[in-house]
């Protein structure tokens, strides 16, 4: 399984290209060494309100249907940031240097520690497979005002893990039993550990988990870069380019009193087709078990 390369990109009509400022709207934050104004060059990593928001601070709340439990609405209410990862123009983020991809985490972590939200939400989307309107590296913050109900499942199950265990936490467990067995690790380093999923729902998915448990990505603390840098790298390596991909950043959400945050990585490889989406049954046509063997010889 071979994946083509992304077009290069047209630095004309690169909207995130150093030097095209005035394209996108006024700046919120970038780090510039070396000083100098905003909304000028001469900077690393970059964050600007998105131009297209999915939400807004003033959203309107929807009028109250007469049969208010079949018909349900919320406003699109919060913040939609985009975080341009390097003035680089490169497609993926396993295109930067290792250093680079440290310090726009550490914008990724800025960010979402400047919302007050129920939920911050960060994702990076890799070419157009994967839902990137523009193919410069970049990560979007969707500062949400509810805790969406897959991550409050999730809280539930950390809960009553602890629960049952008397205070264990559900992903350490989890870890020190896969790091235990082997086979589903990838890597590993000082910071944290990085494996491909029991029963992942896609081929080649990556999970990456701190060493030592944080509830949230925001607080200060290791990030994993040089690792999660590592493993797309091994993606890259392993399929010729990088491939289509979508990585988020899951933390603790609002009123959590166990958890731990960790980054999901999963390329997009194959289709989503009626199976999955009729049913929510997954097909991964690679086992995770060997796509770890696979990305550890990578």
């Amino acid at each position: 399984m071979d994946v083509a390369p992304a077009a290069p990109i047209d630095p004309e009509h690169d909207p995130f290209a150093a030097g095209h400022e005035d394209r996108t709207p006024p700046e919120l934050c970038a780090v510039r060494p070396g000083g100098g104004d905003a909304d000028g060059p001469a900077w690393t990593v970059r964050v600007v309100p998105n131009a297209f928001a999915a939400l807004c601070e003033d959203a309107p709340t929807p009028e109250r249907d007469a049969v208010a439990d079949l018909f349900t609405a919320l406003p699109a209410r919060g913040r939609h940031e985009v975080i341009v990862n390097s003035p680089q123009a490169v497609t993926s983020l396993a295109e930067l240097p290792v250093d680079q991809v440290m310090a726009c985490m550490e914008v990724w972590r800025e960010r979402m520690r400047a919302q007050s939200a129920a939920y911050p939400h960060l994702v990076v989307n890799e070419r157009v497979e994967a839902g990137a309107t523009l193919p410069h590296t970049h990560a979007q913050l969707f500062a949400l005002d509810f805790v969406p109900a897959a991550v409050a499942r999730e809280r539930e199950r950390f809960s009553a893990h602890a629960a049952r265990t008397m205070g264990a936490n559900l992903l350490e467990d989890l870890v020190q039993e896969e790091v235990r067995r082997r086979v589903r690790i990838v890597a590993i380093d000082d910071e944290a550990v990085l494996l491909c999923p029991y029963a992942s729902r896609s081929p080649y998915a990556l999970m990456l988990v701190p060493r030592r448990r944080r509830e949230r990505f925001e607080d200060d603390g290791p990030t994993g870069a040089a690792l999660l840098h590592d493993g797309l790298s091994r993606l890259r390596r392993r399929f010729g380019a990088s491939p289509p991909l979508n990585l988020w950043v899951r933390t603790a959400p609002r009123d959590a009193e166990r958890f731990c945050w960790r980054i999901d990585v999963v390329p997009r490889l194959t289709p989503r087709a009626g199976l999955e989406l009729g049913t929510g049954v997954e097909l991964n046509v690679v086992a995770p078990e060997q796509a770890a063997a696979q990305l550890r010889d990578a």
